[in-house]
């Protein structure tokens, strides 16, 4: 993991979030990440994972109580794999929120094929204050419009690059730059020119490229940008 980091520091990405998505490998990733002072991390339950650990409130409590925690999640709905789950899936996503709420952390969302009941959920459950993300974001317009008048960021991934986004493309352009994320989703969806490899951070200014690109603007500016946001949404990494 150390080379990992190190890796990505040469590419100038300097700090890091680990998303959560299972409490029951929590303790054992946030045993990697505590000795580096540059990587954050996240305490929640994936949608397609409430089967083999169900939403409880008093774990979660627990795992966020850590020092690096600076968000809940990731957590949602994801109807495309787990639609016989659905009903789990809402009360750990409300379940997720609610704590968000009460403890002012940000929720990292996960949706797919859910559209209107992620919004209805985020509308009924989040508080404007603390917000969260839809993360690696492939929807429409519409749902970034809705999800960010309730205060939340949409965050991007490798996906953006992929010759077949061009729609999602435009929800790019779409976006102000001050409600954007970027983010790999690792291992998963490396960015072009790096495609069917493992991604990792180091391929992250890919993204900014693209959006530098898309936005008329330098990548300098896309990564100080969201470098920003980061850290307004993200308040507790600030802090540390």
């Amino acid at each position: 993991m150390a080379n990992l980091i190190n890796t990505a520091g040469e590419a100038g990405v300097d700090e890091m979030l680990c998303v959560s998505i299972d409490l029951n490998q929590f303790d054992d990733m946030y045993a990697k990440v505590e000795p580096f002072s540059n990587v954050y991390a996240s305490a929640g339950i994936h949608p397609c994972h409430v089967g083999e650990c169900p939403f409880d409130e008093q774990r979660l409590r627990e795992a966020a109580s850590r020092k690096r925690i600076v968000a809940l999640g990731e957590t949602g709905l994801d109807y495309y794999y787990s639609k016989e789950l659905a009903e789990q899936q809402k009360a750990s996503f409300a379940g997720h929120l609610k704590l968000g709420a009460e403890l002012g952390l940000p929720v990292i969302v996960h949706t797919r094929e859910a559209r209107q009941d992620t919004l209805e959920l985020i509308r009924d459950h989040s508080d404007p204050r603390s917000a969260g993300v839809l993360h690696c974001f492939t929807e429409s317009n519409e749902m970034a419009q809705a999800a960010m008048e309730m205060n939340f960021y949409i965050s991007f991934s490798g996906i953006i690059t992929f010759k077949t986004a061009e729609e999602l493309r435009e929800v790019v352009k779409a976006v102000p730059m001050e409600k954007m994320l970027i983010e790999t989703d690792s291992p998963y969806l490396a960015p072009v020119p790096y495609r069917g490899k493992q991604n990792e951070p180091t391929y992250v200014p890919e993204v900014a490229r693209c959006i530098a690109d898309l936005k008329g603007l330098r990548v300098e500016e896309v990564a100080e940008i969201t470098r920003e946001n980061f850290y307004t949404l993200f308040s507790k990494a600030r802090q540390g």
